[in-house]
């Protein structure tokens, strides 16, 4: 292995989250324009440069990898890439490979993932309620996620589901979801909704809901133990005494979690970007495509990774929306 990366504030860079494709078969209000123009397919990482550019930051130390999109098992052919990353897990250079999804595919590849060495998976669920599930994903049909849902917990995966707290949408399902995941046996991780995309800030002010917020009613019923745990992500964990569950929480407006932040984003073009909430990125794709070994893509990587910012910028405390993202939350896959 080639000396690991670490960026100037002393973090090494473990994590890496690969964008597949922009498109996806919903349209979550939060994450992309009901008409979405997507990219062209000559604009795409082909499978064998994902591939290549993946085993290049495993070769320098990165140790999880999440497979995103737009969803990413709307992409052609993905279930190849899965079957080759599956070297990485075998060696033992990669410690998890694993994906998040809106679950509508899953009832296809659960298996096949499973097969490919993947353990979990986390699922984008913001409701329970048919019809308010639509709304939210404007495409979505909730009976063909749970379907999904069913299928990855068959198949042996973990399933993690994954709600983005909009105030006044499903404030009123929080006790319903709980209930819903205990009798499931899946974990649950609730998630500030960001600025980014093309919503005005008056939009996301209204959707924003405080997980300070929602963790206080959580506490005002339950016992929550603070949980020592990191999965390798953003989450912060409790544990519910009176039913055992492992509730997270994502914050990164009301507790930002930068200072540990050991991830970067490839986006599918080959854009990786040092930091979510921040617009700088690095082209990968040229130097990939310029020569057939990794020397240039390598230094690249590098010399990106020297500019990995202390942290994000997001804030609504003003009542306005600071440091938005113009960019679609599905353009760097969350």
């Amino acid at each position: 292995m080639t000396m690991p990366l670490i960026d100037p504030f002393a973090r090494a860079i473990r994590y890496l989250r690969v964008s597949v494709t922009d498109r996806c078969d919903f349209r979550c209000v939060y994450c992309m324009s009901e008409n979405m123009t997507f990219l062209p397919k000559a604009d795409l990482l082909t499978l064998e440069e994902l591939d290549r550019m993946c085993s290049a930051f495993i070769g320098m130390g990165v140790e999880k990898l999440r497979i995103t999109g737009g969803e990413p098992l709307v992409r052609k052919g993905i279930l190849t890439f899965f079957q080759a990353m599956r070297r990485h897990l075998d060696s033992g250079a990669l410690k998890e490979l694993t994906l998040t999804t809106n679950g509508s595919q899953l009832a296809r590849f659960a298996q096949d993932l499973a097969d490919c060495g993947v353990r979990r998976v986390n699922v984008s669920l913001d409701t329970l309620d048919a019809a308010k599930f639509a709304e939210i994903t404007r495409w979505g049909r909730l009976p063909q996620v749970l379907d999904g849902i069913a299928a990855a917990k068959a198949a042996g995966l973990r399933v993690k589901i994954n709600t983005v707290a909009l105030k006044g949408f499903n404030e009123d399902e929080l006790f319903s979801l709980l209930d819903w995941c205990a009798r499931e046996d899946h974990d649950l991780t609730f998630i500030e909704v960001m600025p980014m995309g093309d919503l005005g800030n008056e939009d996301r002010l209204d959707q924003y809901w405080p997980l300070s917020d929602l963790r206080a009613r959580l506490a005002a019923r339950f016992t929550l133990t603070e949980l020592a745990e990191n999965s390798g992500g953003p989450a912060r964990y409790v544990r519910i005494a009176e039913t055992g569950q492992k509730i997270g929480f994502i914050t990164p407006l009301t507790h930002n979690f930068c200072e540990s932040c050991n991830r970067v984003r490839l986006t599918c073009t080959g854009e990786l970007f040092m930091c979510l909430g921040q617009e700088d990125r690095a082209d990968l794709r040229a130097p990939l495509r310029a020569s057939p070994d990794n020397a240039l893509l390598e230094q690249a990587i590098r010399d990106a990774i020297t500019r990995k910012p202390k942290g994000h910028d997001f804030d609504y405390s003003r009542q306005s929306v600071g440091g938005q993202m113009s960019r679609h939350m599905s353009h760097t896959g969350g």
